[in-house]
């Protein structure tokens, strides 16, 4: 489907079910196909490290959580503008979307030198705080402190690829994710491995290398988003068919545009660092099960994002759609797409989930040289995939209520679905069931997550949040 498809299908009186269907798959595709790029990109990452040994991996997924919990609350910041901008774009009021854009520019550049700054200062004690092991914690702690010096271009990345997908362009964000995946993947050669000789076509070749190890990897991660967030920046600013900084416009804060960003972006971020924070807790929980637990647990982790990979790019483009048709004023657009989009996400994460159970072995031996983390991680996978459609539907709900401008609600709901459902119930089955109990968790607390947030889909009272 066309690009401008969204813009034409709001000028029509009657849109058929089937129009909707292809206009919501039309927009998800490309981010669905930049989440599988990205993931196998990951996947690669991960069996890089993996060859390691199962101590690199543990001394990164030591700290990924934290790593999430910074990434999660500056995905806050961005979608308090880049929302404004979905809803102004719909109501054609593009002159005022890209003021709103430059007020977000300046803001995610300040947020992220300060958040840099906090995450440099505590980096050192970070790893000890979540009781890694002594042999892990000095990667632990330069894996972290790379990460954070990367903080202000992640900020100005999720703001930058939000207000293309908020115009209705989901291609190139997806086409510039598959670029740093495969920057990352190069990167990783030459940063992690020492220079070294290896056959090809018959031939022998000398492939360069720094012999960084996790350092290594960190730099190679840190780099790739610094070029991402570039080349973002620039294409939004020059590039985009419906707004662009070469225009006249007004770089001055306005208090109505802070207010809404404000609005939107506290409870998401405060929602997303009590989701990190809960990821983090239940870190600490595994981390004392020892290396091979901790190891297991994330690659189980990073194998499992194949699964919620369609549940994103969904949600991605249910932001976006939701977010023109409030703009717009057409509240039955809204209702329907909302419910065509997360009806869709669980379809694709319930078959992505089946696809992962039958090939559970054959990825793990991808990523790890150890086969007790190889078994130990299939098998607590395993226990948690029957929960991904209703994963899903929060997921696709989540990207929805955004749209809206609604997140408050939904910040609470997946506050209290975390700690007083998942963390609880690992605090209780961990000590008897062990990584298995941890897991199990996982998967009743997604269900449970995913029937709350359908509940508030159905009620509809998040139509009301619209905020221009």
């Amino acid at each position: 489907m066309k690009k401008q498809s969204l813009e034409g299908i709001l000028t029509k009186k009657e849109v058929s079910q089937a129009d909707k269907v292809r206009l919501v798959l039309g927009l998800s595709l490309p981010a669905i196909l930049a989440q599988l790029t990205s993931i196998a990109m990951q996947y690669i990452d991960a069996g890089m490290v993996g060859s390691l040994g199962a101590g690199a991996t543990a001394s990164i997924g030591l700290v990924s959580s934290s790593t999430w919990l910074i990434g999660g609350s500056c995905i806050g910041i961005s979608a308090g503008f880049y929302v404004q901008i979905a809803q102004l774009i719909g109501a054609r009021r593009d002159r005022e979307a890209e003021d709103v854009l430059r007020q977000g520019l300046t803001v995610v550049l300040l947020l992220g030198a300060l958040i840099c700054l906090a995450g440099l200062a505590i980096s050192g004690s970070v790893p000890r705080w979540l009781g890694g092991e002594e042999e892990i914690l000095a990667d632990s702690t330069a894996y972290f402190r790379i990460y954070c010096l990367s903080i202000p271009f992640v900020l100005i990345r999720q703001l930058s690829t939000g207000v293309m997908q908020s115009t209705g362009d989901m291609k190139t964000p997806s086409v510039l994710s598959a670029l740093v995946c495969l920057l990352n993947v190069v990167l990783n050669m030459l940063f992690i491995f020492p220079t070294r000789t290896v056959e090809i076509l018959g031939h022998a070749c000398t492939i360069p290398g720094a012999g960084l190890n996790v350092v290594g990897a960190a730099l190679a991660t840190a780099l790739s988003d610094v070029s991402i967030a570039l080349t973002a920046l620039y294409m939004i600013s020059t590039r985009n068919k419906r707004i662009s900084l070469r225009n006249k416009g007004s770089w001055r804060w306005k208090k109505p545009t802070m207010a809404n960003a404000a609005r939107i972006a506290i409870p998401l971020s405060c929602d997303q660092i009590f989701m990190c924070s809960a990821y983090v807790a239940g870190t600490k929980i595994v981390a004392g099960l020892g290396t091979v637990a901790v190891a297991a647990n994330s690659l189980a982790i990073t194998a499992e994002s194949l699964c919620y990979m369609p549940g994103y790019g969904v949600g991605a483009a249910a932001t976006a759609i939701i977010g023109q048709t409030i703009g717009a004023g057409r509240r039955d657009l809204t209702k329907s797409f909302s419910r065509v989009s997360v009806y869709l996400g669980m379809a694709l994460m319930g078959l992505t989930a089946v696809l992962m159970y039958m090939g559970a072995p054959a990825i793990f031996s991808m990523l790890t040289s150890s086969a007790e983390v190889a078994a130990l991680g299939t098998e607590v996978l395993r226990l948690e995939l029957i929960a991904e459609p209703l994963y899903g539907a929060s997921i696709c709900c989540a990207g929805v209520f955004r749209g809206a401008g609604d997140t408050l609600r939904p910040s609470i709901m997946n506050l209290v679905s975390m700690w007083c459902v998942r963390i609880l119930m690992a605090m209780i089955l961990v000590p008897r069931m062990g990584l298995r109990g941890y897991w199990t968790a996982m998967a009743l607390e997604l269900c449970f997550r995913g029937l709350i947030f359908l509940i508030r889909l159905y009620r509809g009272k998040w139509m009301k949040k619209a905020i221009v």
